[in-house]
C-alpha cells in the first residue's frame, strides 16, 4: 500500500472515488457549501493506492471558521467498496490528524457517526452549529492541542483569511 499526497492531477480520480462511495447529490450537503470557492488544505489531502497503483482510499481537509477561530473540517474520507473493512479509513484519519497537528492546527470538526469517530478521539461539540439541515448530534470535534475547543462556539462559516 502506498500513501501519498493528492496532487492536482489526482483530483478527478479522487472525485470519482467519492462519487462511487457516497450517495448522488453529496455536493448538496451543508458541508459542501462551506467548501465553495475554498481550496482544501493540500498537505492534508491524502490517498492510498494498492500494489497495482489503483486508488483505494482518500481523505481531504478544508479550512473553516467557528466563531472566527480557525478549524479544520475533516472530510470526505472514502474507501473503495472492495477494500472496506481493512482499516484504510482509520489509517488516513490518524495520519492526517498527526500531520494537521504538526502543521499547527489546533482543532478539527466533522459531521459523522459518533460511535465510529470516537475511536479517533472525536466527540459531540456543544455550541457549534453547522449550516442546516445538519443533525447536531453528528457535529463532532477533536482537539489537536489541549483546550483548543474551550470558548470556541457559534456558526461554522466559510474560510476567510483574517483581515480580509
Amino acid at each position: 500500500m502506498e500513501l501519498g499526497r493528492e496532487r492536482a492531477e489526482d483530483w478527478w480520480e479522487v472525485e470519482a472515488l467519492y462519487d462511487l462511495c457516497f450517495a448522488p447529490g453529496r455536493e448538496a450537503l451543508s458541508s459542501y457549501r462551506l467548501r465553495d470557492g475554498v481550496g482544501p488544505v493540500p498537505e492534508l489531502c491524502l490517498w492510498l493506492r494498492d500494489e497495482t497503483g489503483a486508488l483505494v482510499a482518500a481523505i481531504r481537509h478544508w479550512p473553516v471558521r467557528v466563531g472566527g477561530a480557525p478549524v479544520l473540517l475533516l472530510g470526505p474520507v472514502a474507501v473503495h467498496p472492495t477494500r472496506q473493512g481493512e482499516g484504510l479509513a482509520g489509517l488516513l484519519i490518524r495520519e492526517s490528524l498527526a500531520r494537521a497537528a504538526a502543521l499547527g492546527w489546533a482543532r478539527v470538526l466533522l459531521v459523522g457517526d459518533a460511535p465510529y469517530y470516537a475511536r479517533f478521539g472525536f466527540s459531540r461539540l456543544e455550541g457549534v452549529e453547522m449550516p442546516p439541515p445538519t443533525n447536531p448530534d453528528r457535529v463532532l470535534g477533536r482537539e489537536l492541542t489541549r483546550g483548543a475547543w474551550a470558548g470556541v462556539s457559534g456558526q461554522v462559516t466559510r474560510w476567510v483569511e483574517a483581515g480580509s
